[in-house]
């Protein structure tokens, strides 16, 4: 049987933590959130990563399924972008003017991604989804933005909702709300604003947090760039989480239609700070007379590693190796909740899928089968999608299935 692991570490740098840092952990990770229940069967900070690995302060292994939230694409440390942006730093990093590396990465999301014909870097993803509607409005010279419910676009106050703290009505007071997959009410909300929209913004295929993901309808996506393209309003893929992982053209491509604009982080450089907005080139004089930028946005180091990360995602065809290894390790997930007297539902693509045992109407058994695999090594969570990372190995996999199965017979000897 597998050790179940400690925290006293974790527990103690997390005291400390609280008498400087608000909350101690700010943001979703923080244990205010709800994120992590019961609290106690989570460690609180890291103190390495390597691979398909990172080690807690106590000194405890797992195989990590979140993958820095989607950054660890190629494994953490990955020799080949680390190499890249460490001759870069030895070259510049932040200088007075931009480096040229800047014109060098643009090029290859241009030779890379299907809808871009330019490319603009920032930092985060909330940064290109905001330089994305800032771009639509100021094209199309209209206000109104029409989101698809369960969606997120990072933390700005104009993607956050009403009931939040901080966010006041004239926020969002011209968003508008639409059901994913819904084309009849989404030709209806069109109709009841019409001249009035700048943009429609959707992740590629539905993957909100404490919810089964939804995948596009058939011939969704060709219906909504149809309703875009006719009533003039600017259509935006949030590919921030699912970019790269699905296509290397981009989440548009795999489903077989054509952003104007195409937001990029999480995969984008392994790790490295850094972000795009991609577009076609009739929006491009818009953008090129926006005011927007940050103290750090031209940093070359992630340019150069972000050049690596790509070059090497193409190399080594990684969406298919994503795929292949998202389903085995799913399945294999499956089989033991089955075997255990579970029903464990997987939704979304392979390669980011989603996780919900469905024996009880809340999340509570969900929570526990997931606390008891994070104690014995596996880093799942009990709310957002997963990611699957190069470097992950097929004995991970194997031995992430055995841990799973543990759990169950822990949940099932506790129910």
């Amino acid at each position: 049987m597998t050790e179940i692991y400690k925290y006293p570490k974790s527990i103690d740098g997390f005291d400390r933590a609280l008498k400087v840092i608000p909350g101690g952990i700010y943001g979703h990770q923080g244990p205010a959130e709800g994120c992590y229940i019961p609290s106690d069967a989570y460690p609180r900070f890291s103190s390495k990563a390597q691979g398909s690995y990172f080690w807690d302060l106590d000194d405890n292994k797992y195989i990590d399924y979140m993958c820095a939230y989607g950054p660890n694409v190629l494994g953490y440390g990955d020799p080949d972008v680390n190499a890249a942006a460490m001759e870069q730093l030895k070259i510049e990093d932040c200088a007075t003017i931009p480096s040229y590396k800047m014109v060098e990465f643009a090029e290859v999301l241009v030779d890379t991604v299907a809808s871009a014909d330019w490319a603009f870097f920032c930092k985060n993803g909330g940064d290109t989804t905001t330089l994305a509607i800032m771009t639509a409005r100021a094209h199309t010279h209209k206000k109104k933005i029409i989101f698809v419910n369960g969606y997120y676009h990072g933390v700005n106050m104009w993607t956050q909702k009403l009931d939040y703290p901080g966010v006041l009505p004239e926020d969002v007071a011209n968003n508008l709300y639409v059901d994913w997959n819904d084309i009849p009410a989404l030709e209806k909300l069109i109709e009841e604003n019409e001249g009035e929209i700048a943009a429609f913004i959707s992740t590629p295929y539905m993957h909100g947090n404490f919810v089964d993901n939804e995948l596009p309808a058939s011939g969704y996506w060709q219906k909504v760039r149809e309703l875009c393209t006719k009533h003039g309003i600017v259509l935006i893929v949030d590919d921030v989480r699912a970019g790269f992982r699905l296509d290397l053209a981009g989440s548009d491509h795999y489903y077989g239609f054509k952003a104007d604009l195409i937001c990029f982080c999480k995969a984008l450089a392994n790790g490295w700070n850094v972000s795009a907005l991609c577009g076609q080139d009739f929006i491009k004089p818009t953008i090129s007379g926006l005011t927007y930028t940050g103290s750090y946005w031209m940093s070359a180091v992630p340019f150069a590693a972000g050049i690596a990360c790509i070059n090497k995602l193409k190399a080594v065809d990684a969406p298919r190796d994503f795929a292949r290894k998202g389903l085995d390790l799913t399945n294999k997930l499956k089989q033991a909740a089955n075997e255990n007297g579970f029903h464990l539902v997987v939704s979304g693509e392979p390669a980011l899928f989603y996780l919900r045992l469905a024996d009880d109407d809340s999340l509570m058994i969900h929570q526990a089968w997931v606390a008891e695999c994070v104690k014995r090594g596996v880093w799942i969570t009990n709310h957002h999608n997963h990611f699957i990372n190069y470097s992950l190995s097929d004995e991970d996999i194997n031995r992430t299935a055995e841990i799973a199965d543990e759990a169950f017979k822990a949940l099932a000897k506790r129910m």
